[in-house]
């Protein structure tokens, strides 16, 4: 078998589908296996999955084993020649894996290969690219500067050897995989993403941005940006530090300020969602009972071509019913700069009663059912 997509999946049963309806999308023509892992959620996926998905291997946990416990449970199972570890907040394009498939391929020595990842907004997400976050460049990014963070040298669509890559989409050999014996059991949430990283690195790997495919990652499903997300953050980074470097009493007060202050500079970054006025529905025709649900008066666009300029507070809600995956993240990806900050985006999943969307990359999304 060439690949196997290994999801871990905690109480994000609609975001889940989405992702597995764009997955089974992106291996037709592949030799490749689905591998749900839950982590006893207790929102009906398991269900789901049993019922829409029964080509999907499913692993019910029955505890909360954490991401890299889970993760490495579904590693176990994999019987492909490749990894794809995938959020289950992600939508991946038609061709995402063929194209990724094929770089691999041209490269020697490789490790973990990342790609472009976009919010639910069309903004790239500059943790697709990272450096190591030695102290300085953690204390750096804490005050603004994010020179020495991100991979700031390679362009968003670019592709080039980048020390960490974030684990919403990892792509490596399941041999490399067991030889630097995978997630850190150490990490329970936040942090195992740089420790593989670093580890592929400290075995002689190279990895890699590939900026050629770009992926939605609609962030805050999964891993919730709670009151306890900065002492689990940096308690995270506490752990990466102590093991692959020296005892550091900067660091350590370091990671004091980060729980102190992040929670306040994240609490006043959160933006509320704005009221939408408009509603445009690109398919080829309407829906009565999401029409009742939104808006009566929502707007029939048939094609993304007929999409012309767009007013503040308008939102977008794509049919993946008549609408390629690869083309909605496409229009996100290159409109985002003319209008992503006034529109907001909704996807209907094929043959789904439901859409999906996120406004920004703190709180969760929103989820319609009609």
């Amino acid at each position: 078998m060439q690949l196997s997509v290994v999801i871990l999946n905690y109480n994000v049963r609609y975001f889940l589908e989405l992702c597995l309806k764009s997955v089974e999308q992106a291996i037709q023509g592949i030799d490749a296996e689905i591998i749900v892992v839950d982590n006893n959620s207790k929102d009906g996926s398991c269900e789901m999955v049993k019922t829409l998905f029964p080509n999907v291997k499913l692993i019910a946990n029955t505890e909360n084993c954490g991401f890299s416990k889970g993760n490495n449970i579904g590693v176990l199972s994999a019987q492909g020649e490749y990894l794809c570890v995938l959020n289950p907040d992600t939508v991946v394009a038609e061709d995402t894996f063929y194209k990724v498939l094929e770089f691999v391929k041209s490269k020697d020595n490789l490790g973990i290969v990342g790609c472009k990842l976009i919010d639910g907004r069309g903004a790239f997400l500059p943790e697709s690219k990272r450096k190591i976050p030695y102290v300085k460049a953690a204390f750096k990014k804490l005050i603004g500067n994010t020179d020495d963070y991100y991979a700031n040298n390679i362009n968003s669509d670019g592709i080039g050897e980048v020390p960490v890559l974030v684990g919403a989409f990892m792509f490596l050999k399941k041999s490399v995989y067991i030889e630097i014996e995978g997630f850190d059991e150490d990490y329970f949430m936040y942090g195992e993403d740089i420790d593989i990283s670093y580890k592929a690195l400290k075995f002689g790997y190279s990895n890699y941005y590939f900026g050629e495919t770009t992926v939605i990652h609609f962030k805050g499903e999964s891993t919730l940006r709670d009151k306890n997300y900065a002492k689990r953050f940096y308690g995270a980074m506490q752990i990466f530090y102590k093991k692959h470097f020296k005892k550091n009493v900067f660091f350590d007060f370091f990671v004091w300020i980060g729980i102190k202050l992040i929670p306040l500079i994240r609490k006043s970054s959160i933006q509320n969602s704005k009221n939408v006025s408009a509603y445009i529905y690109v398919s080829s025709k309407l829906n009565p009972n999401m029409m009742s649900v939104l808006n009566e008066d929502m707007v029939l666009k048939q094609h993304l071509v007929d999409i012309g300029n767009l007013e503040d507070e308008t939102e977008l809600v794509f049919d993946a019913n008549v609408i390629k995956y690869k083309e909605i993240i496409e229009f996100m990806d290159t409109n985002y700069a003319n209008m992503g900050k006034l529109v907001t985006y909704k996807i209907q999943p094929k043959a789904s009663n439901f859409i999906l969307g996120s406004d920004n990359s703190v709180s969760r999304g929103e989820v319609v059912v009609f």
